[in-house]
């Protein structure tokens, strides 16, 4: 069943910008466990590219927020044998584009390594930074990396949308014995949202009904899912009742969210900040068609980048990237509007 958020007392919960909740995530897992260390480019003396390590140094010292030169190869092996030998690092990337030049070690060894040892070595690790698109960065810069991960066996992918789904969930992450793949947007680390003034994790591969609906599910993860709760407040408007799932976690996956949604709204859009082919959507279609095909009264809809690298002119952007003009022009498909 999806996760439903216990009901919160307003005067338990305060308001922190989505960098502060990775912070704190971090620095709560730290104190709780001594083999808990972050490493990445900046992440000490800087307090991070994007500030979400800001006052980790000064608290855990060097030896356990350790800043590394610019060898996301060298330093993603460091933590890859570290994690054999008993500690759980964080590795943080500057962006996830550059987790390319390091991904033999994250698909080769860290995947993989449970399995050819028989269990002799989890892999608690967690590979965390921005990714997908933050404006004008050029081609290089852009990118989306969920569904290549989450192709690989051995690999948990969490992509929050929230500041409270993103404190609960990489606190999740850390204390796994797996390693996760956590995705964020350059774009989020300024929004701001509640967190309970106490300890709570969510559990990664369930997924949340963030808005309930009646009429169509869209189903989204990461920033892109904004575009979606703008849609549906205007179709709202219109009389057409959305139902919005976040995944949250692309791998595992809540299949049992999705098909439960679209068995009461017979209706399913996908949205995605992604390339088209082979994507998270082509997934989610595949496993709709297999196990509610019946309850489909319309083609699934997915709404995706263009498949085409990202371009630099922010005209050419606009047009690349999904929006909510997107989502309702989708969903009045399905609908037959």
């Amino acid at each position: 069943m999806p996760f439903k958020l216990i009901e919160r007392n307003r005067n338990s919960m305060r308001t922190i910008q989505f960098r502060e909740a990775i912070a704190e995530a971090m620095s709560e897992e730290m104190r709780r466990d001594e083999s808990v260390y972050l490493m990445g480019e900046e992440v000490a003396e800087y307090n991070g590219a994007y500030k979400a390590s800001k006052g980790m140094l000064d608290e855990f010292g060097p030896k356990r927020v350790i800043d590394t030169p610019i060898a996301e190869l060298g330093f993603a092996g460091i933590a890859v044998g570290s994690a054999m030998n008993g500690c759980r690092p964080i590795v943080e990337y500057m962006t996830f584009n550059f987790s390319l030049v390091g991904i033999d070690q994250i698909i080769n060894n860290a995947a993989k390594m449970r399995q050819m040892s028989a269990g002799q070595f989890p892999m608690p690790m967690v590979f965390r930074g921005p990714t997908a698109s933050a404006g004008q960065l050029g081609a290089t810069h852009s990118q989306a990396f969920e569904n290549w991960f989450a192709n690989t066996p051995g690999l948990k992918v969490v992509v929050p949308s929230t500041v409270y789904d993103a404190k609960g969930l990489l606190k999740a992450a850390i204390r796994d014995n797996d390693p996760v793949i956590f995705m964020e947007s350059e774009q989020m680390y300024g929004d701001k949202g509640e967190v309970p003034e106490g300890e709570y994790t969510i559990p990664l591969g369930v997924a949340d009904i963030k808005r309930e609906g009646t009429d169509v599910t869209i189903v989204s993860f990461g920033k892109i899912i904004k575009e979606a709760f703008i849609a549906a407040d205007e179709l709202a408007k219109e009389g057409i009742s959305c139902e919005i799932i976040d995944l949250r976690t692309v791998r595992p996956m809540d299949y049992d969210a999705i098909i439960t949604s679209v068995k009461k709204t017979n209706r399913l859009v996908v949205l995605e900040e992604a390339w088209p082919f082979a994507s998270v959507a082509s997934e989610i279609t595949y496993m709709v068609q297999d196990r509610a095909f019946d309850y489909l009264d319309a083609p699934v809809q997915r709404i995706t980048t263009a498949d085409t690298p990202a371009p630099y002119s922010p005209t050419l952007l606009k047009e690349w990237l999904p929006n909510a003009e997107d989502v309702i022009k989708a969903v009045k498909k399905v609908t037959y509007k």
